[in-house]
């Protein structure tokens, strides 16, 4: 992997796969995930990874008018890489997962590297009240319902968002296997270096979150990419700082947030993703490590800039 000299800290605010029953503190209208991504940029994390929900219930959203009311809030006040999700949720077609990212072509977009089974259904057995009458269906179906990311797919994405628009990618890898799509995708010229590969442990039909399987990725990362990649992880749950701070330990970057764990410390639920970012970026500069700024992130992963997204800052709004 490429050796950086500084640290980027990701931040992933709420994601598709918790439910607004599991923590009162989810951000789920766009008012409330747009400020908590601002308190994690404050709180040392220069990328924002995000993803919409529907204000009246928390359900997972695709619709462009309701990023419209999250991605220029962030812009206009925090200088962050605004990193839009393609995942979505399994619930929503491929071309909804895409329809944010094409529309306001982010610097940077998450890009899911293999289909599998993401299996979530456990969350059910751990709730005995429901907020909402979605939730429950929601989770339980993810033990039925595989997260398509076909090869086609990809290429359609890497295509779209990347070669007409300019926009870089967080090649998420849920396996080992996912990383030899990657370098498929490499070798046929659809992906070009320096690029992020986001390892995610801990995902049922996933690698699991063994510290092993952490050092095992980045073996094989090297052997496919050498230098030319830069390396991040996060373990979904409980493992979410341990594994971080291996990540870093090892030369890579790292990512936290409710979207990935909803504790701060065992038994204690985080209050804000800006609370974890704090702590790993403690962690972090016990360790001697420098935290990179938004500006250090575009520089390392060879960004286009905010000014040639089509996300116009709220305040400077035609």
């Amino acid at each position: 992997m490429k050796s950086a000299k500084k640290l980027i800290v990701s931040a992933a605010v709420t994601g598709s796969v918790h439910v607004p029953s599991m923590s009162e503190y989810l951000p789920i209208t766009p008012q409330e995930i747009a400020k908590a991504a601002i308190a994690a940029v404050d709180a040392g994390a220069a990328i924002v990874h995000l993803h919409a929900r529907r204000a009246s219930d928390g359900r997972p959203a695709f619709e462009q008018e309701v990023f419209e009311e999250i991605l220029p809030v962030i812009a206009a006040a925090t200088d962050a890489v605004i990193n839009v999700s393609t995942g979505g949720s399994t619930a929503m077609t491929v071309q909804e997962r895409l329809a944010a990212a094409t529309h306001f072509s982010p610097e940077l977009a998450s890009l899911n590297m293999g289909s599998m089974n993401f299996v979530f259904s456990g969350i059910a057995d751990r709730i005995t009240r429901w907020r909402f009458d979605w939730e429950k269906e929601y989770v339980l179906n993810s033990n039925s319902h595989p997260f398509h990311n076909t090869f086609e797919m990809i290429e359609h994405a890497l295509l779209e968002l990347g070669e007409k628009r300019g926009t870089r990618f967080e090649f998420e890898c849920y396996d080992i296997g996912h990383l030899y799509s990657l370098a498929h995708f490499v070798d046929r010229g659809l992906v070009k270096p320096p690029f992020l590969v986001q390892g995610v442990f801990g995902i049922l039909g996933g690698i699991g979150a063994d510290h092993e399987n952490l050092e095992h990725m980045v073996r094989i990362a090297d052997k496919l990419f050498g230098n030319d990649y830069h390396f991040s992880a996060f373990a979904a749950g409980r493992k979410q700082m341990e594994f971080t701070t291996h990540s870093a330990w090892l030369g890579g970057h790292v990512r936290v947030g409710l979207e990935d764990n909803l504790y701060v410390s065992k038994g204690v639920k985080a209050k804000s993703t800006a609370q974890q970012v704090r702590k790993i970026v403690e962690t972090l500069s016990d360790l001697g490590r420098d935290i990179a700024t938004p500006d250090d992130a575009r520089q390392m992963l060879h960004l286009k800039g905010l000014e040639s997204t089509r996300i116009r800052p709220a305040a400077l709004r035609i």
